[in-house]
């Protein structure tokens, strides 16, 4: 099912200038960017709608345009992607420009129509605001300060459809607030701070549920960055949803993905805490997958640290070996199925962690235990055995292996430490030659007497629980 969404909102035009420093300014301690690309895109609320035009949402944006030069670069970036429908004209089109090199941004430069330019026009098309709403199965309300929502004949419109669609409003801090009878909001935590007026130390679901009365919206999602989200709707407690990934590149454009997702997924019939639930493991994806320099699809990559989230990937463990050797650590790998985490598996894994700085797992994927140990293994799946072991202070890093052995990925990853269970003797182990040819060690743990999945499965179900 193709779900419409209108996008209503402010748009800027964004341009990077990405380039190499190499030396320092002989005259000012400033680096000296060599200019390589310069790439421009739709911001503000034009990357909101860019963001949400893929397989199955249909993207219609209402905004305002100028006319001068920028607008018209802005116009056919936009165009390639989304309907627009200019129902309203600017005074100028504001420019941001950010300065660039090895992923990180040096300098931004801001372009904005001059101080008593007339903003927002007052003549714009409400017939075409009107059968655009008519049209929409959910709104997103992208407001970037630049005017069109403090235009009064849109906010009118806008106030007497908010009951009539799923509306979902992104606020901006030099904005005036959502409507009264929105959807759901989407404050980040430094807006709903300032719009509730509240303190450093106020919690963010006192802050949630603060603003969900005073907006009168049906639900409001207050975004904390890699932290998480805190949902207030319906008078409840809030429901807090955690990041399934810390991420630690340019977050530029995940509050609008974000406040996209949950409108496509409110425009096809989600409840606003089911939406919030897709909506940040939508946001995560897209961050790992290189955010907007990667482009609007879903993905996986090393630019984020699992933080007990589904994925079963093993990128992460890459990054953590080569940070830890970088600052002369100690790398640290065990490995096994962990398939019903029990007492022995925690006291082999917290051994493991004092070995050395940074503890890695290798994990059997479910193809791997059912070869290992037969048709009814694994019991749990491989997504929910990451999850339990990411979610354990000692482990720094999981990656999951599909042969019987996990000697390619040891292979790759090399640890100075190769860690198994008492159980074991240096001898019975096959990785034991590969980690001496490079020098490695394998150390023994401690192991429990008694502890194991398949004594758990027995204890549980009884003898024939296979």
């Amino acid at each position: 099912m193709t779900v419409r969404v209108l996008v209503i909102g402010d748009v800027l035009l964004d341009r990077d200038i990405n380039g190499d420093v190499r030396r320092i300014c002989p005259d000012a301690p400033a680096p000296v960017v060599e200019v390589g690309t310069v790439s421009e895109r739709a911001g503000g609320a034009g990357l909101a709608a860019t963001l949400l035009a893929r397989d199955g949402i249909d993207v219609h944006l209402v905004t305002a345009f100028a006319e001068d030069e920028p607008a018209k670069r802005l116009e056919a970036l936009l165009t390639e992607k989304v309907t627009v429908v200019p129902a309203l004209t600017a005074s100028g089109t504001r420019c941001k420009t950010r300065v660039r090199s090895a992923g990180q941004s040096l300098l931004r430069l801001d372009t904005d129509p001059p101080a008593d330019a007339p903003g927002v026009l007052t003549d714009w098309d409400q017939q075409a605001v009107l059968d655009e709403l008519e049209l929409a199965d959910a709104v997103l309300v992208s407001d970037y300060a630049g005017g069109v929502l403090d235009h009064e004949g849109l906010r009118n419109v806008l106030r007497r459809w908010a009951s009539q669609r799923a509306m979902v409003w992104d606020p901006h801090p030099r904005g005036i607030g959502p409507v009264p009878g929105v959807t759901l909001a989407t404050p980040n935590r430094a807006e709903a701070m300032h719009f509730a007026e509240a303190g450093p130390k106020d919690p963010l679901d006192l802050v949630a549920t603060e603003l969900c009365a005073r907006w009168e919206a049906w639900a409001v999602a207050v975004t904390d960055g890699g932290n998480g989200v805190f949902t207030a709707a319906g008078g409840g407690p809030p429901l807090f949803t955690p990041t399934p990934v810390r991420y630690q590149g340019d977050c530029c454009g995940a509050g609008d993905r974000f406040a996209g997702t949950a409108a496509a997924r409110l425009g096809a019939g989600a409840t606003a805490r089911d939406a919030v639930a897709e909506a940040v493991e939508d946001t995560a994806s897209w961050l790992t997958a290189g955010g907007v320099a990667g482009g609007s699809s879903s993905g996986t990559s090393s630019s984020a640290t699992p933080s007990g989230g589904s994925s079963s990937g093993g990128a992460d463990a890459v990054d953590v070996v080569r940070r830890v050797r970088a600052g002369g650590g100690t790398v640290v790998a065990t490995g096994g199925c962990f398939d019903v985490l029990h007492a022995g598996h925690i006291a082999s894994l917290e051994a493991a962690r004092q070995l050395g700085d940074a503890l890695v797992v290798l994990v059997n994927s479910d193809e791997s235990v059912r070869r290992l140990k037969g048709d009814s293994r694994p019991v749990n799946s491989i997504e929910d055995r990451c999850r339990l072991l990411r979610s354990l202070r000692c482990v720094d890093a999981v990656e999951v292996f599909e042969e019987n052995a996990p000697t390619a990925a040891l292979d790759r990853l090399r640890p100075d430490i190769w860690a198994k269970g008492g159980d074991y003797t240096v001898e019975m182990l096959p990785e034991t030659p590969l980690v001496t040819g490079w020098g490695g060690r394998v150390v023994l743990l401690p192991y429990l007497p008694g502890r194991s999945t398949t004594a758990v499965l027995d204890h549980s179900y009884g003898k024939d629980y296979r």
